[in-house]
């Protein structure tokens, strides 16, 4: 399985903390926020990682990051995202380096009290198809929201008004790797994006679409200043990507 980590935008919401950074490179307590989803990549077992980045800070990075060894990385490879065209374009961007292996992308301001290790493992077990991160919320009007029907996902809605439940989706997926054939037929959404809710839901009609609960809090900690805030509250409190139970 390879890695996939989002780290790019604009970072609009979080002004002016972004004005002269990149939102994932500012610190969440005591570690720089893109610590923390490498370190959740390494700790479930995932060696060969790509970061795709943008804006005008992507050379800190690498500077930063390095290789990636020092998070017991084999392999930690960069691309760039041009613009602003959302979350299943980034992605798109991963096919060479994916090679047609299985994928586990997550987004980088993602940060989860234990680790993925579990998921990944079932993932594996599952072969094919799609799985995804699922975390109870009080707000589920901000979040892409999980429809249920029993044990199945029939449907992923974004930011509802009027929410059929209070289980979002975190920014956490795993895909095989016909997931590109599925971005090449995506078409631009209101804000000009290509939305990885559609991808989700496309693997949900092909009934190839799984689900895991996690445990612990999470946090989406670029989503606005309140997140932020929250997230360097609930980290500094309880840690981050401890072993799972």
């Amino acid at each position: 399985m390879k890695g996939v980590i989002l780290a790019g935008g604009t970072g609009s919401r979080m002004l002016p903390l972004t004005k002269v950074t990149n939102k994932h490179l500012l610190p969440v307590y005591n570690k720089p926020m893109i610590y923390y989803p490498l370190e959740c990549m390494a700790k479930a077992g995932i060696e060969e990682v790509l970061l795709v980045t943008g804006g005008n800070n992507s050379g800190d990075f690498i500077r930063l990051l390095g290789n990636g060894r020092d998070f017991g990385l084999k392999n930690l490879n960069y691309t760039y995202q041009e613009g602003a065209g959302g979350i299943a374009q980034a992605l798109g961007l991963a096919e060479h380096f994916v090679a047609g292996d299985s994928i586990c992308l997550i987004l980088g301001d993602n940060i989860l009290e234990y680790t993925i290790k579990e998921a990944c493992r079932k993932f594996r077990h599952q072969g094919q198809g799609a799985k995804i991160l699922l975390a109870q919320v009080e707000n589920p009007r901000a979040y892409g929201v999980a429809e249920m029907d029993g044990q199945k996902v029939v449907r992923i809605v974004e930011k509802p008004k009027e929410p059929k439940s209070n289980w979002a989706v975190i920014g956490i997926y795993f895909y095989d790797n016909q997931v590109f054939d599925i971005v090449r037929t995506l078409k631009p959404s209101a804000r000009n994006e290509l939305e990885i809710t559609d991808v989700n839901n496309a693997y949900i009609e092909r009934g190839e679409m799984t689900y895991d609960k996690i445990d612990g809090f999470w946090s989406d900690a670029g989503e606005n200043i309140d997140f932020y805030l929250k997230a360097c509250n609930t980290v500094a409190q309880n840690g981050a990507n401890k072993e799972s139970k």
